[in-house]
């Protein structure tokens, strides 16, 4: 038995705050939840398969039955497809047209530009893909090299 989607997904809704995701687990429990978040799970294994030192075989949710793995994953390997998570959960929100409304005030009538909250977020979504991809550079040059070979001069292994 490997490692089950609801691990991953616990670890992804402990870095993250959002009041859609709550209500969805409070109204629908986790099973429905797993199944809102599966697709980020499934492009983060989309991303991170080439550079991950354990088989990423996974088999979707069906019926009642959650997402699982082939393998039980280190937890380091949890950490970061919950990061893929976070990452394309952030890129929802700047994609969510609802954001692009003008906020209205109703005492000054002022209006504020969307574009301040998107910038922002854009900002964070940028800062998190860069940290994530600098992560994998150095996962896979920790799990990937063989530095014994390097250091005879052999590169090609």
């Amino acid at each position: 038995m490997g490692t089950n989607l609801s691990e991953i997904s616990d670890l992804f809704l402990s870095s993250i705050a959002d009041y859609k995701l709550d209500a969805i687990y409070n109204a629908s429990g986790s099973l429905v939840l797993n199944q809102y978040v599966e697709p980020w799970l499934l492009r983060g294994i989309d991303q991170f398969y080439t550079t991950c030192s354990q088989s990423l075989a996974y088999t979707p949710i069906s019926g009642s039955a959650d997402g699982e793995f082939a393998e039980t994953l280190t937890m380091e390997n949890q950490l970061i497809l919950s990061d893929f998570m976070g990452l394309f959960w952030l890129q929802k929100g700047i994609q969510d047209l609802r954001s692009l409304n003008n906020f209205i005030q109703d005492r000054d009538f002022k209006s504020f530009s969307p574009a301040q909250n998107i910038t922002a977020r854009t900002a964070n979504y940028n800062s998190k893909k860069e940290e994530l991809s600098q992560r994998l550079v150095t996962y896979g040059l920790r799990h990937n090299v063989d530095w014994n070979s390097w250091n005879n001069q052999i590169f090609n292994s």
